[in-house]
């Protein structure tokens, strides 16, 4: 007998506004019923667990014991770029030269996140 995560949930000031930040993120809908204003969001990923976001009455106050770690399909650099676009903000460069490492980013509210390099980049460098 085995148990299946069914979502990751992310508690959050405004479901709709982060949900939506993470829908820009990860090109994903939300799901079709979700609209402004709604205390929970959902984040439809093709595979594996859905992104939750839950509305809270408080803020996030310390570092977030579990986080989201991205691989995208571009570079590291155009995604993280991408991502401060978007409103992420950056909170540690763990990026080192001869391109190991990744970047530690914030969504719009503190929530941590971590962008790696992309699989391309990762094979140019192992060879």
């Amino acid at each position: 007998m085995v148990s299946v995560v069914q979502n990751v949930a992310i508690d959050c000031m405004n479901a709709y506004e982060l949900g939506w930040f993470w829908s820009e993120v990860t090109g994903c809908p939300l799901h079709p019923q979700d609209e402004p204003g709604d205390r929970e969001v959902q984040v439809m990923l093709p595979e594996g667990p859905l992104l939750h976001f839950n509305q809270v009455p408080e803020p996030k106050k310390s570092k977030n014991r579990i986080h989201l770690c991205l691989r995208p399909t571009t570079s590291r650099e155009e995604d993280v770029e991408r991502l401060l676009k978007l409103g992420a903000t950056l909170v540690a460069d763990r990026r080192k030269p001869g391109g190991a490492g990744w970047a530690v980013l914030a969504d719009p509210e503190g929530n941590e996140f971590c962008v790696l390099r992309s699989e391309s980049e990762r094979a140019a460098t192992s060879s």
